[in-house]
């Protein structure tokens, strides 16, 4: 029987969190969807439905760093939440720096979708931003 580890990642904010998923076997991503927030605060029952459908065995949450690699603000909103998540889940939780994972969403967006409106371009990056953190992260963790 062929075991699939399945990953969750997410890119935090406060006023949206993207979801991705992924799987170690073929180190690969895909954006799965947006989570609205209220002043950071996620819905956690929208996050225990999307963890029973794909029971992960790891959570990466991206960890939001000045360019410089300076902590700022929403880096301690983000540590805050990757802690709610390991009290919440059976899983491994880690942080994984997201510096200019936006800018790769964006990018690989527009590529692919370049006539949406704004505000549809807004939500779907921040999934596929969730994605990159989340490639980052196995592209790192399965070096050879």
């Amino acid at each position: 029987m062929l075991i699939v580890n399945i990953i969750m990642g997410f890119d935090f904010g406060t006023k949206n969190i993207g979801v991705a998923i992924g799987q170690k076997l073929t180190c690969t991503v895909r954006p799965l969807t947006v989570l609205q927030s209220q002043s950071g605060i996620p819905n956690w029952e929208k996050i225990k439905d999307i963890y029973n459908i794909w029971k992960p065995v790891v959570m990466i949450v991206g960890l939001p760093l000045k360019i410089n690699g300076d902590e700022q603000p929403i880096t301690v909103l983000a540590r805050r939440f990757a802690k709610q998540l390991k009290k919440q889940f059976p899983v491994v939780v880690e942080m994984h720096d997201e510096r200019f994972s936006t800018s790769e969403a964006r990018l690989n967006y527009f590529e692919n979708h370049h006539n949406y409106l704004r505000s549809q371009q807004d939500i779907k990056i921040n999934a596929i931003a969730a994605g990159v953190i989340l490639k980052s992260w196995l592209n790192q963790s399965f070096r050879i």
